[in-house]
């Protein structure tokens, strides 16, 4: 081949990389216990070790539900920054520990996505790490990242969960007990594993009156000790049950009906009950939160040891992307690590001696690392039971996609948005929605149809509901049924923010061939007189190397 033979595309991202703002040896996401151990373990050794929380998160992306389900029961002095940091420090003292050693700590700061350099990103030298504050967004070179990003609620939806007061059991405890602005009285609690009781007892030191347990199955799941001291604090427990409706007005929940249900799911006459609250926690299921993993391009699977789909990691926390190691919550999630923070603390040393030890720290491996609990039932059945009680079998329809307005009947009949004017008539509809049921649902093809999954919270609220509802729709497991995928930015970033990543003048080269030109999708060697990535309308001639082939 000569060169002439070579066609040159000028819009392509080859030469194009972003500037780099900073570089790290090692980037540890999140400072809760896995993330602090893992820093303070690979602090001194000689390596740039940078540790980054998203906490205090701003009041308008916690108004998002992100990155957990709040509810709307953010008190006040949520919007004094100043104030939430000095809060959040005096409740991890570790942060300054890690200080003390020398790590860069940098608070208010999110991880939006990592790249490592694979095909799609081929362009981009060495890995590099999305970060952003509540102003600015930058990007970040690494060698090793250790991701300890916690876990979130599973949402639930039911009559009245749209209304103010209904949040995730983990987004109660984190307003108490890191932010000390949680405006919560009278609760009630729906579900029961440890994860969920554990966290409920908790917030009855923080003056929280925890009146009633809801749980759909015959028996509660979690410690019976915790159990016990829940209902001397006054709980009533509620098994055999699921919400019927969250009543009250635009400020919020005033009372929840809880109603019986049968073996099918389907509500008991005659058994309703009235629970005056102002707030409901969701505690159905702890979810780890992979979504930063996963977009990366790690391997996941469903493993119900470790509370559902969780990256592929080996006992010393690496993952299937070598340079990506995973620690606490978000590396599983079980009974007795959610009742002993120093398991995770344990997976914290391990991923950083891991990371030391290739970047060519000579350290010794001094923790083994902690096996999961058995699960106490069958996850996968327990939260399809869940949806099929309180959502499909719900008195109205409400909306499993709060940010997309999306019920259940939407997504079990692949319903396209209403705004578009639908018919069945549409016949490449038909045979996506033909092809869609015929073989094993697939949630990417369910979220591009009816846009569940596709709001500001990223599907946080009904990723894992989408999932139960094509599963009992297809007569599937739910084990059986991927999530719909994650893709950067797993954090909301505004355009402002956005802006701020630096582009060189290569880059804004031939930036218009993306926005809506006649021959986007063509190749510029097809293309005859039309503008394209090769020839602008005020261009003379294609590049040299490219030479103009008549189409």
């Amino acid at each position: 081949m000569t060169t002439h033979d070579i066609y040159y595309d000028p819009a392509s991202v080859a030469g194009k990389a972003p500037p780099i703002n900073d570089e790290t040896d090692i980037l540890i996401v999140g400072a809760g216990p896995a993330g602090l151990a893992a820093a303070l373990t690979a602090a001194g050794h000689g390596l740039h070790v940078t540790l980054v929380d998203e906490n205090p998160v701003p009041i308008e992306t916690m108004g998002e539900e992100v990155p957990l389900h709040f509810g709307a029961r953010m008190g006040a002095a949520v919007s004094n920054r100043n104030s939430v940091l000095q809060t959040l420090l005096d409740a991890r003292p570790e942060i300054a520990e890690a200080l003390e050693a020398g790590v860069d700590v940098r608070l208010g700061t999110a991880v939006w996505g990592l790249f490592p350099q694979q095909p799609t990103a081929a362009w981009i030298e060495g890995a590099v790490a999305g970060l952003a504050d509540d102003q600015n967004a930058w990007l970040l070179r690494f060698k090793q990242v250790i991701v300890a990003a916690g876990r979130r609620d599973m949402g639930l939806a039911f009559d009245g969960w749209d209304r103010p007061g209904v949040m995730g059991v983990s987004a109660a405890h984190r307003l108490a007990t890191v932010y000390e602005a949680l405006e919560c009285k009278r609760a009630v609690l729906v579900g029961s594993d440890t994860q969920a009781l554990a966290s409920a007892h908790a917030l009855i030191g923080k003056g929280v009156r925890i009146a009633a347990i809801i749980e759909q199955a015959d028996q509660v799941s979690g410690d019976p000790a915790l159990l016990g001291l829940l209902v001397e604090q006054g709980a009533r427990v509620f098994t055999g049950h699921v919400v019927r409706e969250a009543a009250g007005d635009a400020l919020g929940v005033q009372r929840v009906t809880a109603v019986a249900v049968d073996e099918a799911g389907l509500p008991v006459h005659g058994s309703l009950q009235a629970i005056e609250c102002d707030t409901v926690l969701l505690g159905v299921a702890a979810i780890p939160a992979i979504e930063l993993v996963e977009a990366a391009g790690c391997r996941t699977s469903f493993q119900a040891d470790r509370g559902g789909h969780v990256p592929d990691a080996d006992l010393v926390q690496r993952t299937s992307l070598p340079l990506i190691l995973v620690a606490g919550d978000c590396a599983g999630v079980w009974a007795s690590k959610s009742l002993d923070e120093n398991i995770s603390r344990r997976e914290g040393r391990i991923a950083a001696r891991t990371a030391l030890a290739t970047l060519g720290v000579d350290i010794a491996q001094d923790d083994t690392a902690p096996m999961p609990d058995a699960p106490v039932c069958d996850i996968a059945a327990d939260r399809a039971a869940w949806v099929r009680a309180s959502t499909v079998h719900a008195q109205n329809q409400p909306f499993v996609c709060q940010c997309e307005e999306v019920t259940a009947s939407e997504i079990l009949g692949l319903q396209p948005p209403r705004y578009l004017g639908w018919t069945p008539a549409d016949a490449a509809f038909e045979n996506a929605m033909s092809a869609q049921q015929n073989g094993a649902p697939n949630p990417d093809v369910t979220k591009r149809l009816t846009r569940a999954c596709m709001g500001p919270c990223q599907g946080r609220r009904c990723r894992e509901q989408v999932a139960a509802l094509l599963g009992i729709g297809a007569g599937k497991r739910v084990d059986d049924i991927a999530l719909a995928s994650f893709r950067p930015p797993v954090r909301p970033l505004s355009l402002q923010q956005a802006g701020q990543i630096e582009e060189t003048p290569a880059m804004r080269n031939r930036w218009d061939a993306w926005f809506d030109m006649p021959s986007q999708w063509t190749p510029f060697w097809l293309c005859n007189g039309q503008p394209t990535v090769a020839r602008h309308p005020q261009d003379s001639a294609h590049h040299t190397n490219a030479p103009h082939h008549e189409g």
